[in-house]
């Protein structure tokens, strides 16, 4: 009996440990996968007479992502000019107009601006307790201050977005008193992995410092 439940727990054992080795493997190939896909529908732009496989006789892997780096890169030469920036703000002006559409693009520009600029936004991580006093959930600081709020309520108030687990790309944005916020010396990168996880993956105290405190007061 003792036999059995060992072979039983060894072969438990190979099988999980095969899993840990494939899963994590065969995400990242489906998520590459699903992004190159997206990608090569950038060769919809191109004429059918002058698409690879029209050229070639079959399918190249890949030449969408080469020529959606081309898109990009020619874009960014043009907006970085005088005409080209003219022309951006007449677009911008033009969808503006537009109100369904100019709340969804300027959502979606003030973040990527936000994002991939050099400010703090989403590069820094705090805890903060939520849902309830003595729950903490672990959060990123997306705003240092946000001024009509912090000006109603008499106190500074920051804005934080907790990302839900499994799922990063969604969660909550709470606004709360900076005084009640915690900072945390954690990377964004290993709080990412700990909320993705559920929390299976902790980083340990070396990288997270074991050490949390306050918010610096904003200078006056």
């Amino acid at each position: 009996m003792n036999g059995g439940g060992a072979k039983k727990w060894a072969l438990r054992r190979y099988l999980v440990a095969g899993i840990l080795v494939w899963l994590p493997i065969l995400a990242t190939i489906w998520v590459v996968t699903f992004m190159l896909h997206i990608v090569d529908r950038t060769l919809l732009l191109l004429p059918q007479a002058y698409r690879p496989e029209a050229l070639v006789g079959f399918t190249l892997p890949g030449v969408g992502l080469v020529f959606a780096l081309i898109i990009v890169f020619l874009t960014g030469l043009l907006v970085t000019n005088l005409i080209g920036r003219r022309l951006i703000v007449w677009g911008e002006e033009l969808l503006n107009r537009i109100p369904l559409v100019r709340t969804v693009y300027g959502g979606v520009k003030s973040f990527t601006e936000s994002v991939f600029s050099q400010s703090n936004s989403f590069r820094k991580v705090v805890m903060v307790e939520y849902p309830r006093p003595g729950v903490w959930s672990i959060g990123f600081l997306t705003a240092d201050d946000v001024p009509e709020v912090s000006e109603k309520l008499g106190e500074a108030h920051v804005a934080v977005y907790i990302s839900a687990a499994l799922n990063a790309t969604a969660g909550y944005l709470v606004l709360v008193p900076r005084r009640e916020v915690v900072e945390l010396d954690m990377s964004v990168d290993a709080a990412l992995r700990m909320i993705i996880t559920c929390g299976v993956v902790v980083p340990p105290a070396a990288v997270a410092a074991a050490k949390a405190r306050p918010l610096p007061k904003p200078a006056a």
